[in-house]
């Protein structure tokens, strides 16, 4: 990746909005299209004070439906091209997220999610056909920059989409960060790209997701280019998987978190360790593919697993079929938000997290948890 001159090395004060901007531009994004949604809405405006310095393009679509679609054209030219919004805005791109995977295009995709109650909606999708896009969940603002990069590497890679999942904290919070080009390899040149380069000559190029062709130069057709595209999703699932875990060799106790809220369970695991609990966690970084051999494996000693989500428990599936009923597979987590039903409810709470986790870890599986904390302005 080439850094521009706009994009400085230096550690700077940065809304993690504006961090996840400037990670994009370093990796070569140069078209987004979306519509304001809270807390996605400080993505696009960042979007659009920065691209055009950059001698790029942000378009404040008219809708969802035609922010994707426009990305899916700047896509198909060969640019590194991104649109994003909350789940809700996220359901209405959903017919165009199957259709540009199945034409294999590298579509970049934000999730500002209100909460976790998208986990269904990033790693299932409501499209059609034999598809899956890669799944990125950061921690914080810093593993935001860095995967925003990766990203896009991967899109191109696999020329397969690729979503960041992102949330209200990661949105709003300001830290200290670099955005820092770092190198990947080389990657083939857009051979497939339809950039009008050829117009005329009887070697245009066509994009499908029926893997047609074009001017006498017919594609594999339906069912080869189908059967091809499952084959790389099970070569992306065997590569892709990224995940973090500490203190699972001898834990009793696992609890298993995605996204900001891991964060949370990550210190007070750190916490309770110091103090001589066995407890450990795993952290997916991937949500699709899921590293259930790594849960899997931490599950093979302990005598319960939890999960920890801010929903009515959705990735707790993914857990559930990992475990394979090594232990039982409980939920510490539940739905928590402020009272706008956007931000920061009152289970995201370091202490609160600590009480959850220590009446599981000694009472077990069959434990009676501290109730879930109410907003209470909500």
């Amino acid at each position: 990746m080439t850094a521009t001159t706009a994009v400085r090395d230096e550690r700077r004060l940065m809304e993690g909005s504006e961090a996840m901007v400037e990670a994009a531009i370093a990796a070569g994004c140069r078209f987004f299209a979306g519509y304001p949604m809270t807390p996605f809405t400080e993505l696009l405006e960042h979007f659009a004070r920065r691209l055009p310095e950059e001698g790029g393009v942000c378009i404040n679509a008219e809708s969802e439906l035609e922010a994707v679609g426009m990305a899916w054209g700047a896509l198909a030219t060969g640019a590194r091209a991104a649109t994003g919004s909350t789940g809700q805005g996220l359901s209405l791109m959903q017919e165009s997220f199957s259709e540009i995977t199945l034409a294999e295009l590298p579509l970049v995709v934000f999730n500002m999610a209100r909460g976790q109650s998208d986990y269904f909606q990033a790693t299932r999708g409501g499209g059609h056909g034999d598809y899956r896009h890669i799944v990125l969940a950061p921690i914080d603002i810093a593993e935001a920059v860095e995967l925003t990069q990766l990203a896009f590497h991967l899109a191109d890679r696999w020329r397969s989409p690729v979503l960041i999942y992102g949330d209200y904290l990661l949105a709003h919070v300001t830290e200290a960060v670099s955005v820092t080009p770092f190198s990947v390899p080389a990657l083939p040149s857009k051979e497939w790209a339809v950039d009008g380069s050829l117009g005329g000559t009887g070697r245009s190029r066509s994009i499908s997701p029926l893997g047609l062709g074009k001017h006498g130069h017919p594609g594999p057709g339906i069912e080869r280019h189908l059967r091809a595209i499952a084959g790389k999703l099970a070569d992306i699932e065997r590569e892709e998987q990224r995940v973090e875990h500490a203190y699972t060799d001898d834990a009793e106790t696992v609890v298993v978190a995605f996204g900001t809220p891991a964060r949370f369970v990550r210190y007070v695991v750190h916490q309770l360790r110091a103090d001589g609990e066995k407890v450990g966690y795993v952290r997916p970084i991937s949500l699709w593919p899921f590293p259930s051999a790594v849960v899997a494996d931490a599950s093979a000693g302990a005598r319960v697993v939890a999960t920890f989500e801010l929903s009515a428990g959705q990735m707790i599936d993914d857990v559930r079929l990992a475990v394979l009923g090594r232990a039982p597979v409980v939920r510490l987590g539940g739905i928590s938000t402020d009272g706008s039903g956007f931000g920061v409810g009152a289970l995201l709470d370091a202490e609160v997290v600590r009480d959850r986790i220590l009446a599981l870890h000694r009472g077990g599986p069959e434990a009676e948890l501290p109730p879930l904390p109410v907003n209470e302005r909500g």
